[in-house]
């Protein structure tokens, strides 16, 4: 009885806006004390967090996303794929899925692009004449791409939480990614055509001037993919050499970022994300703790296993529950929930990097899904629409994901299949 009204008042708590990372440690402290041991072992757990090594990478690569959304980069982003790929039909929506798919990699948050390139995309899409529906799904979709990519924060989170090698997570989400990106490029030419969407003429001299003004950062996406992928730097090394690079460029050349008071606010916004994902980080440790040492996934293993013997059906269970998750908190529910779903997936062989990409590409969708997706919400907020009308917008783009979703978990090979060539 007592454990009930513990819970429902930890539960209270978080309904009335308590810090979660609050609600985490009462809930590891609750846990620790009925099970007998002494609550200074939450407190232990907090050291763990040292012995990652890719930790240092969330700092850094959140730091480096915030100088760039910060800067006049995303802009000129924009510019070189309307020059590159303008002449084609849908070919603003196109640069609309591959500059938004950039920005939220390096950014890792779907809340950021919406609002920094919402502004900027959406009346181009209306003026060059696609539909607003379709524009407005197309935003509210584009704000969650790009996850899959390095140096996707969720990523890195997923690696410390479940154990499994940065690098290889880095590599897995390549292929999905790229289908992705192609299944919704292709709507989006699809869509340029029925709506006759003047196209921009090919001139090379603009592609030049483009390629120009973006010269500094059009590196970025290759050095850090292609270092890792390449083998010659680890997410960690390129998460200090793309932080130090952004550092030089956007500050001290191109001093769009001021010394002072420009770098003062992006160091203070960034870490104060990096300071709540630590805090909270810390706090899941010592729930992890307790879930391992009371063997809940084993048990929980044993109960699902009762009820499900099929891999196949067991799958479609789990991208159900993670979507749900997903739809709610994001980071709370890759720290909680993956130490728990890891090991009942390995008992269906299901392998953790292949889970990674399952429970990332959900996260992407969860990001849409009525009625509780966040970028429903900032999208609606943003462009001043109402929210049914946001969630009708945003179903074919589910639809398409939703697919990807199911080719993605029923053929591993796509995830797994590149890391062991």
């Amino acid at each position: 009885m007592e454990g009930w009204i513990v819970a429902a008042g930890l539960l209270l708590a978080a309904f009335a806006g308590a810090p979660l990372f609050a609600v985490i440690a009462a809930a590891g402290l609750a846990a620790f004390s009925a099970a007998g041991t002494d609550p200074a072992a939450l407190i232990a757990e907090l050291y763990r967090l040292v012995d990652f090594p890719a930790l240092i990478a969330i700092p850094l690569f959140t730091f480096a996303g915030y100088l760039l959304a910060e800067s006049q980069g995303p802009r000129r982003l924009v510019a070189v794929g309307q020059a590159l790929f303008g002449w084609m039909p849908g070919g603003f929506a196109v640069v609309t899925i591959l500059s938004t798919a950039v920005f939220t990699a390096f950014s890792g948050a779907s809340g950021v692009t919406i609002i920094a390139l919402g502004g900027l995309i959406l009346p181009a899409l209306l003026k060059q004449g696609y539909p607003r529906r379709f524009s407005l799904g197309l935003m509210t979709t584009s704000g969650s791409l790009g996850l899959l990519f390095p140096p996707s924060l969720p990523i890195i989170l997923y690696s410390i939480v479940a154990g499994v090698s940065i690098d290889r997570l880095f590599v897995a989400g390549l292929v999905p990614g790229i289908v992705l990106i192609v299944v919704l490029c292709a709507y989006s030419i699809r869509m340029g055509i029925a709506a006759k969407v003047p196209r921009t003429p090919f001139r090379i001299r603009e592609v030049g001037v483009a390629l120009k003004d973006a010269a500094w950062e059009m590196p970025l996406p290759f050095v850090v993919i292609g270092g890792i992928f390449g083998g010659f730097v680890t997410a960690t090394e390129a998460a200090a050499l793309t932080a130090a690079y952004l550092l030089i460029v956007e500050v001290l050349i191109r001093r769009e970022i001021t010394l002072i008071r420009g770098l003062a606010k992006v160091m203070r916004d960034s870490m104060i994300l990096v300071g709540a994902i630590l805090v909270m980080l810390g706090a899941a440790m010592g729930v992890t703790s307790y879930i391992v040492d009371q063997q809940i996934p084993m048990k929980l293993f044993a109960l699902v296993n009762s009820v499900v013997s099929s891999r196949i059906v067991f799958l479609i269970i789990l991208n159900v529950f993670i979507l749900v998750l997903n739809m709610v908190e994001i980071f709370s529910a890759i720290i909680i929930v993956v130490p728990i779903i890891v090991p009942v997936a390995m008992q269906y062989g299901v392998d953790p990097v292949h889970l990674g990409i399952i429970f990332l590409l959900n996260l992407e969708i969860g990001y849409m899904t009525p009625p509780l997706g966040l970028n429903l919400f900032l999208s609606s907020l943003r462009f001043g629409e109402p929210l049914p009308r946001i969630y009708r917008t945003a179903l074919p783009f589910f639809g398409l994901l939703a697919a990807v979703l199911l080719l993605v978990t029923y053929v591993p090979e796509l995830s797994i299949g590149l890391g062991r060539r």
